[in-house]
C-alpha cells in the first residue's frame, strides 16, 4: 500500500511543479487568447475548435461552456467543436482524407471575424495544421493551446494569432493543466462580455 501512496503522492507533487510553472508562463496567452475570442464574438463571429484523440474532450468542454454557460447564467455564445460530429469525421476519414477532416469543415463553416481554437496534446498533427491554414484562407485568426513549445505549428501563426503553451508535457500531464487554462479563458470571456 505505501508504494501506492508513493506513486499517488508523485503524482500530486508532478502536477503541482507543473502548475506553478503554468501559472507563471501562461497568464499573457490567455489574456490575449480571451480579448481575440470576445472580439470575435462582438463581431458576430463563432469560435470554431478542432483537437485530436484525448484533446477532444477539452475542446467540447470549452465549447459547452461557450454555448450553455460557464460559471454564471447569459446568453449563449456560438461554438463549434468540428470533432464531436463522428459522422462527419469518420466519412472524410473512410474517403482516406485523415489530414483533411479538420480543413474540409473549417473551409465549409468558417467565415471571416470567426476564431479558430486548435488544442494540441500531443505535438503537431498535419490535420492541425492544415485546419490553420484553412482558417488563414478564411480570413479567421487562430489561438492555439499547446502542450509543446516551438512546434511546426508556431511558425503557421499570423500576428493577429495567438499561442498558450505548456512546458513540453506530455499528453497526462498536460490535460489537467489545459483543463485549468481552458476554465481560466471561458471566465475572462464571461467577465470581458457580462462583467462580475
Amino acid at each position: 500500500m505505501s508504494d501506492d501512496f508513493s506513486l499517488i503522492n508523485g503524482w500530486f507533487a508532478s502536477h503541482m511543479e507543473h502548475t506553478a510553472q503554468a501559472a507563471s508562463s501562461t497568464g499573457e496567452g490567455i489574456s490575449q487568447s480571451a480579448d481575440a475570442v470576445v472580439q470575435t464574438l462582438l463581431a458576430d463571429g463563432k469560435v470554431i475548435a478542432c483537437a485530436n484523440g484525448n484533446a477532444n474532450i477539452l475542446a467540447q468542454y470549452f465549447c459547452t461552456a461557450l454555448l450553455n454557460r460557464f460559471d454564471q447564467d447569459r446568453p449563449a455564445l456560438p461554438a463549434i467543436n468540428l470533432g464531436a460530429d463522428a459522422t462527419t469525421y469518420s466519412a472524410i476519414c473512410r474517403d482516406n482524407r485523415f489530414n483533411d477532416t479538420f480543413s474540409r469543415q473549417v473551409r465549409a463553416v468558417g467565415k471571416p471575424h470567426d476564431l479558430l481554437l486548435v488544442i494540441v496534446d500531443d505535438g503537431h498533427k498535419a490535420n492541425l495544421i492544415q485546419a490553420i491554414q484553412a482558417a488563414h484562407d478564411r480570413d479567421m485568426r487562430v489561438v492555439v493551446l499547446s502542450a509543446k513549445e516551438k512546434t511546426d505549428i508556431t511558425s503557421l501563426l499570423h500576428p493577429e494569432d495567438h499561442e498558450i503553451t505548456l512546458h513540453n508535457l506530455a499528453p497526462s500531464e498536460a490535460t489537467p493543466l489545459m483543463l485549468v487554462v481552458i476554465n481560466a479563458l471561458c471566465a475572462l470571456i464571461d467577465h470581458k462580455l457580462f462583467g462580475a
